[in-house]
């Protein structure tokens, strides 16, 4: 197979002293983000960026031509269903997985993933992979880590979309990661650094694939995660008087810093001011008691 070649790296070697193979050398592959030394190939995905040739990929099914600027996507740097021609050209991209929030096993389990680079994410992914290859030589070294990301962000979209597609009840598809999502929020509402940030962290996914699953849902993570708090906060006002707490230590306690912040959206979501909700609590429990 032959690597047409920039020879530079999309990222800075994990170390100052590491470096990561140029292009043409070695196995041909360009790191698109560092690569914890720790990692091998079973902790990254493969990214196969068709440039020229003749290729098809073997299904079930029958064989699907490989078009130029297609992408292949595999757990291995060869997938064993992809068929090569002599005369064929190729950008292997290796990228770690916990930049994707995507494990290679999940790949290799799925076999090779397809994706046309003429439609949809993946003509975006593949025309990003394709101009950060060409042009990384002329990037300063920021910017150059910058875009890489990005391109992982898209390559997280797009691979996830191919698994979900292929296998759309396995154990690790967008909506069971959204249901583990949705379980860490809840676990952790009363963390000041609680956002969609630190989320995206504890899930080893980008910022940018965290809002996708939620707009897919048809609210943001920042939403979610208030609307989980007005509850949580609804709750504790629900206790009778000998278990209450201050209004604004509730509102603390779940992350609104403003008493009156907090107040003005309680309103907004219930039709009622936190203090006016606890009164129409007692007075509900005093009916209780008189009946």
């Amino acid at each position: 197979m032959h690597h047409s070649g920039t020879g530079a790296l999309l990222s800075a070697p994990t170390e100052p002293s590491a470096t990561a193979p140029a292009a043409g050398s070695g196995s041909g592959r360009l790191d698109l983000l560092p690569v914890p030394q720790s990692a091998d190939d079973a902790h990254c995905v493969h990214v196969t960026l068709h440039l020229a040739g003749g290729a098809v990929l073997r299904r079930p099914h029958g064989e699907l031509p490989v078009a130029a600027g297609d992408l292949v996507i595999s757990g291995g740097p060869h997938p064993v269903n992809l068929l090569r021609g002599a005369d064929c050209a190729s950008r292997v991209f290796r990228v770690p997985c916990q930049a994707l929030g995507i494990s290679a096993a999940e790949v290799r389990a799925a076999g090779a993933l397809h994706a046309p680079g003429s439609t949809g994410v993946g003509s975006l992914a593949s025309q990003f992979l394709a101009t950060l290859a060409a042009h990384s030589d002329g990037l300063v070294p920021l910017a150059r880590i910058r875009l890489a990301r990005s391109a992982a962000d898209l390559l997280a979209l797009l691979i996830t979309d191919l698994l979900d597609e292929d296998a759309p009840d396995r154990a690790g598809g967008s909506a069971a990661l959204l249901t583990r999502i949705r379980a860490h929020i809840e676990r952790t509402l009363t963390r000041p650094d609680l956002s969609p940030e630190s989320v995206a962290r504890a899930h080893c996914i980008s910022v940018r694939y965290l809002h996708k699953l939620f707009q897919q849902d048809g609210t943001t993570v920042g939403q979610w995660i208030r609307h989980r708090r007005l509850e949580a906060c609804r709750q504790e006002l629900d206790r009778p008087p000998h278990r209450r707490v201050p209004v604004a230590v509730v509102a603390g306690r779940f992350g609104f810093a403003s008493p009156s912040h907090f107040s003005r959206v309680f309103r907004e979501a219930y039709g009622l001011t936190p203090t006016q909700w606890q009164a129409r609590t007692d007075a509900r429990l005093a009916g209780v008691q008189a009946g």
